[in-house]
């Protein structure tokens, strides 16, 4: 079964200094933070910005390709948790027919919000997030993991708010 999601927001994370990409299922009971690198935040803080640059990005590009097939995007989900590691599928349907296409969650987010489609997480995933954690990370990482499901609207500022 898969949750739909909504990017909530993007932060840095005060331990690692890296971003995190926040989301949020769309009744507000689940949170699902994914660390992403610096170059994918940015790709997806621009779409959230609505900063258009002077020559596509690479994410613009593979909008640019897909809708030049006539390849719609139908939704991505991020549908697997191996070592800490997510996976995400972009979903395809070109004439009447479906596919996959194998992406990096953060990939995949930011081409969900040049498409304007839907963001899935596998339940499982979900699930596996929250008790790998708990047994895998540090306190400090557990505390910021806290934090994280305590955010608010408010907390995540204006700046990135979606």
């Amino acid at each position: 079964m898969e949750v739909e999601m909504k990017i909530r927001g993007l932060m840095m994370d005060p331990v690692t200094n890296m971003p995190i990409v926040v989301l949020k299922d769309v009744q507000g009971q689940a949170i699902l933070p994914i660390w992403v690198g610096v170059y994918e935040a940015n790709a997806i803080a621009l779409e959230i910005e609505k900063v258009h640059t002077p020559r596509p990005m690479t994410h613009d590009l593979l909008k640019n390709v897909l809708m030049g097939l006539e390849v719609r995007v139908q939704k991505i989900v991020v549908n697997d948790l191996k070592d800490d590691t997510f996976y995400a599928l972009i979903w395809v349907e070109r004439d009447g027919q479906m596919m996959t296409i194998d992406s990096r969650p953060s990939d995949a987010l930011a081409l969900a919000l040049r498409m304007d489609c839907p963001i899935y997480v596998d339940e499982l995933v979900l699930k596996n997030s929250k008790v790998s954690s708990a047994f895998t990370e540090k306190n400090t990482s557990e505390q910021l993991r806290n934090w994280l499901e305590g955010l608010s609207d408010e907390d995540l500022g204006s700046r990135y708010k979606m």
